[in-house]
């Protein structure tokens, strides 16, 4: 099996996985509409991949099945005040 990664130009990190090479008939409109423009960016054979980067295989599999697509979002923002004041505090414990 063989899956097709797309780049959102519109949303930094943000990557749409199909399993056919521009078919976008499967996605609903709207996220497209937010997604934007895909630009082709790799295709990667499943079967020969033991790892994918930040993408858990079998979740992009099942997702891939039911629904046609996988839409991959960024890794969450790091708050830096949060691990500030949380390493401040331990500071202060210690």
């Amino acid at each position: 099996m063989f899956v097709f990664v797309y780049k959102s130009l519109k949303k930094q990190q943000t990557f749409l996985y199909i399993a056919k090479k521009d078919d976008f008939s499967g996605v609903p409109k709207p996220l497209m509409d937010t997604f934007g423009a895909p630009q082709f960016l790799m295709t990667i054979p499943l079967q020969k991949r033991e790892k994918l980067a930040l993408v858990d295989r079998e979740k992009l599999q099942r997702e891939l099945q039911q629904k046609g697509f996988y839409l991959q979002l960024p890794p969450p923002e790091e708050n830096l005040l949060k691990s500030h004041l949380a390493d401040q505090k331990n500071k202060m414990d210690n």
